[in-house]
């Protein structure tokens, strides 16, 4: 427990910067839009540096901090229930992929599980651009395959950007 809790407090915007650069960022940005042309899902990728002091003493977990994200951002608000939030406690290396119930009756848990241990198998190997690249490209793969863009319109409906908490 000390060691969470040293872990989360000592990382900082610093070590975000370190993994992910602006370049880095943009590209993974750029990934999501070029995903979300073949398929009518929504993806964010979020990552925070660690939890802060009130998160850490009630126990919250970096699943727990996934779903609050995930509402805040109204990923959950999809004209087809397709919102999928990627999100990286990056002090604690996790990863967490919140889906909404369109995607997640179709997909399941133990498949996001998967994807989520993939990519904190890059990132352990200090892969981080390439871990969030994977992930995005099996999401949106599973995207496609469950909500194709076809002929439908496809609306961004949120932004591509990621977000660094």
């Amino acid at each position: 427990m000390v060691m969470r809790i040293l872990r989360n407090l000592l990382s900082g915007p610093w070590q975000v910067r370190r993994h992910f650069p602006r370049d880095a960022l943009a590209r993974i940005e750029s990934a999501i839009a070029a995903s979300e042309s073949a398929h009518l899902g929504e993806l964010r990728f979020v990552v925070e540096a660690g939890l802060n002091w009130d998160d850490l003493w009630h126990g919250v977990t970096a699943r727990a901090r996934a779903i609050e994200v995930f509402s805040q951002l109204r990923v959950w608000d999809t004209e087809y229930n397709s919102g999928v939030l990627i999100y990286l406690l990056l002090a604690e290396r996790d990863v967490e992929i919140v889906a909404d119930r369109g995607i997640h009756a179709r997909v399941g848990t133990a498949v996001w599980e998967n994807i989520c241990r993939e990519m904190e198998a890059e990132f352990r190997a200090g892969r981080f651009e390439q871990g969030v690249l994977t992930g995005i490209a099996r999401i949106s793969a599973l995207l496609a395959e469950h909500f194709p863009a076809g002929r439908q319109p496809n609306a961004n409906e949120l932004p591509d950007a990621p977000i660094v908490i």
